[in-house]
């Protein structure tokens, strides 16, 4: 049976690839070798609260396991207007926030509810494989503009405007970015929420990091800046519910009719336990547990990033939020006989049995140079991760 031309451009998600490629060598070694180490999802070590578990406990046993509205429970859409008050001093209504099956549902959403089939949306280069791969899956096009640690990693104004055209819709901006964890510069951001107002089009702003930011200069909502942003966020990050499943959009209160219709005919709902154990998320004590984890992603992050220089990889912008390490490994492709950093990634997958994402899976302009740690694991998994990559690169 032939598949659509549309699902075919879809290529895999590498980091997924080569996660199921390093579970199934582990299942291979012998009992003397040293376990694996992945550092290549990016998911928190922490799982949900205990607090939140036990709402989701309590929603079960109580029988709150039917549908909600397509917009999500009303007190989670309260509590987290509440959050934005609280954490950025900005006012979003209940009624502009949109409760999904994750982000990624987020995103889909917005996409078919602002893009057209053949308009392009302007992206940075390096970024998130699986936002471009939204765009194509809703026949829309990703147009990645190539970017520089001069500029963070990160699309200017001036590049937006330089390259719009007849047929661009937007822009799809990430802040923190994943794979660099670096964020747009406030007032670049602002400059490029007006460039996107003057002709016409949607800013598309991928949040889901911003909890987890660790500058103050960077750790504003765009939201704080236009009412007519699209921000796509989750409880993945910040609030460690990965396998729940469940996100959030902020949107323009007139779009939200439009959107509120196409969650119905899409998903219904999201999961409704998964709801119910988020309202835990926001009280004091699940709050004070969350900062206290950002707190071990920062000094996870002081720690990695400069052990990382030391041993030879190119980190020329310390990451200001998110769990990523974006390096460039060139300078151990001849000593480990390799020439592109998917080979390399095979490489120190085989004998150092530690686990890092090639750079094809963020990038169309890299060349194969660079690779992406995550630092969502242990501080004693860092440790030991580095300690193997120095007598692999190093002896």
């Amino acid at each position: 049976m032939q598949v659509s031309t549309r699902a075919q451009s879809i290529d895999p998600f590498y980091v997924m690839q080569v996660a199921k490629q390093a579970v199934a060598l582990e299942k291979t070694m012998g009992a003397d070798e040293a376990r694996m180490i992945f550092l290549g999802i990016g998911e928190p070590d922490f799982t949900a609260p205990e607090a939140v578990q036990r709402a989701a406990q309590h929603a079960i046993a109580a029988g709150k396991t039917q549908y909600t509205e397509a917009m999500g429970l009303l007190p989670l859409r309260e509590r987290l207007s509440q959050w934005y008050a609280d954490r950025f001093g900005v006012e979003v209504s209940p009624q502009r926030i949109v409760i999904t099956a994750g982000a990624s549902a987020a995103l889909q959403l917005a996409c078919v509810a602002f893009v057209n089939p053949g308009e392009e949306v302007l992206m940075p280069d390096p970024s998130y494989p699986c936002n471009r791969h939204i765009l194509t899956a809703s026949s829309a096009k990703a147009v990645l503009l190539p970017t520089t640690a001069q500029q963070r990693y990160q699309l200017s104004a001036q590049m937006v405007a330089d390259h719009w055209n007849e047929r661009t819709r937007g822009v799809l901006l990430a802040s923190p970015s994943n794979p660099t964890g670096t964020s747009l510069e406030p007032q670049e951001l602002q400059d490029i929420i007006e460039v996107v107002r003057i002709n016409g089009g949607v800013t598309l702003l991928d949040e889901i990091y911003l909890g987890l930011s660790y500058d103050e200069r960077f750790g504003q909502t765009a939201l704080a800046y236009s009412d007519e942003v699209v921000s796509i966020n989750s409880f993945s990050k910040y609030f460690t519910m990965t396998g729940w499943r469940l996100g959030w959009l902020v949107l323009p209160e007139a779009v939200v009719p439009q959107v509120e219709a196409l969650a119905q005919n899409l998903y219904i709902c999201a999961s409704t336990v998964a709801q119910h154990a988020a309202l835990a998320c926001f009280e004091p004590d699940t709050i004070a547990e969350y900062e206290r984890r950002r707190a071990e992603f920062k000094a996870r992050r002081d720690y990695f990033i400069p052990a990382l220089r030391q041993l030879g990889f190119g980190v020329p912008v310390m990451p200001d939020g998110a769990f990523y390490a974006w390096a460039d490994a060139t300078p151990f492709f001849n000593r480990l006989g390799v020439s592109n950093s998917a080979e390399f990634v095979d490489v120190v997958m085989q004998r150092a049995h530690v686990v890092l994402t090639p750079s094809r899976d963020f990038s169309d302009r890299d060349l194969g140079t660079h690779v992406r740690f995550s630092t969502a694991s242990s501080m004693s998994d860092l440790q030991e991760a580095i300690a193997r990559l120095d007598v692999l690169l190093n002896a």
